[in-house]
């Protein structure tokens, strides 16, 4: 049996699955820390493990060679994102090309924020792919990758209006996405009014949500203005006065990301994404009050038997 079959909230087994989010690292420190930990939470066996991905040469090919060395050294299955900012068509074509090649068979394709930040007015590269769905027929073309793309429970900042926003999602499903998973939130009833209207428009793939445990609360407040997610004045008041403490504050992240999930749970789902923010332990102790336990050798050889 992988990981844990049991849910204590609804009083019978239910499997919870999870994925984890990780970025390439910058520096040799940086490095290690990632690599801890994934070690740290690969016996966890996550459903897949994905891997960001920016504008600019240099964060491509970190996020290459992570994603690389995950297929090489561990049995974890990798999702490699992949952007359609400052490439042109070859260029990502070639990218994807080399994921196949390393053998990698899921990508999590995305438009990506322009060069000048989040916030600044997006434009197609000169010779690149236009948008999201676009670069999933591009990928299609080249292999039967499985495609996740990312949901917004309260909307793109970008977008108009949340029908616009749903419209550009059900595009990316007829392009041949797989799998959404949103934008972190933490309000559970707008999650699932977006499921609710995203069903009602007809599109039927797995809607995973994104969870962040809170460390740094002005930090996450402020990522979260800038992505269109709000912060309820409950969350402000949970991290009230520990800006000093960070020991509290990890404790009151793993129980405020826990309840989330808890209520997500009570409402039917059983998968979360978990933006990991390359901090492995504040993740593994949610996981494990959701009662995730890590995989033992010696009963994997009993199963196999």
């Amino acid at each position: 049996m992988t990981g844990a079959q049991f849910d204590t909230i609804l009083g019978r087994p239910q499997a919870i699955r999870v994925s984890f989010e990780f970025f390439p690292p910058k520096t040799e420190k940086m490095e290690e820390t990632l690599w801890s930990c994934i070690e740290r939470l690969a016996p966890l066996r996550p459903n897949f493990v994905s891997v960001t991905y920016g504008a600019g040469g240099s964060t491509r090919e970190r996020t290459h060679a992570t994603v690389a060395r995950i297929v090489r050294e561990t049995r974890l299955q990798p999702a490699a994102h992949l952007t359609c900012v400052d490439a042109t068509r070859e260029e990502v074509d070639d990218v994807v090309r080399s994921y196949w090649a390393a053998g990698v068979r899921h990508i999590v394709a995305l438009r990506g924020d322009p060069a000048g930040g989040v916030g600044a007015r997006y434009a197609p590269h000169e010779g690149g792919y236009a948008s999201t769905p676009d670069l999933i027929r591009g990928i299609r073309e080249i292999g039967d990758f499985e495609i996740s793309v990312s949901g917004y429970p309260e909307k793109h900042p970008e977008s108009p209006d949340m029908p616009a926003d749903i419209a550009l999602l059900k595009r990316k499903v007829e392009a041949g996405a797989s799998r959404a998973i949103t934008q972190f939130f933490f309000d559970n009833d707008a999650f699932e009014r977006y499921v609710d209207r995203v069903r009602a428009a007809g599109i039927d793939i797995p809607i995973i949500p994104g969870i962040i445990p809170v460390l740094d609360f002005d930090r996450t407040a402020g990522f979260a203005k800038r992505a269109g997610a709000s912060v309820p004045a409950w969350l402000a008041h949970r991290f009230e006065g520990l800006e000093k403490d960070e020991k509290t504050r990890q404790l009151v992240a793993a129980t405020v990301a826990a309840e989330q999930c808890f209520d997500l749970v009570r409402r039917g789902y059983r998968d979360f994404h978990f933006y990991t923010m390359n901090r492995a332990d504040l993740v593994y102790a949610i996981c494990h009050l959701l009662g995730l336990r890590p995989e033992r050798e010696d009963a994997a050889v009993e199963a196999a038997a």
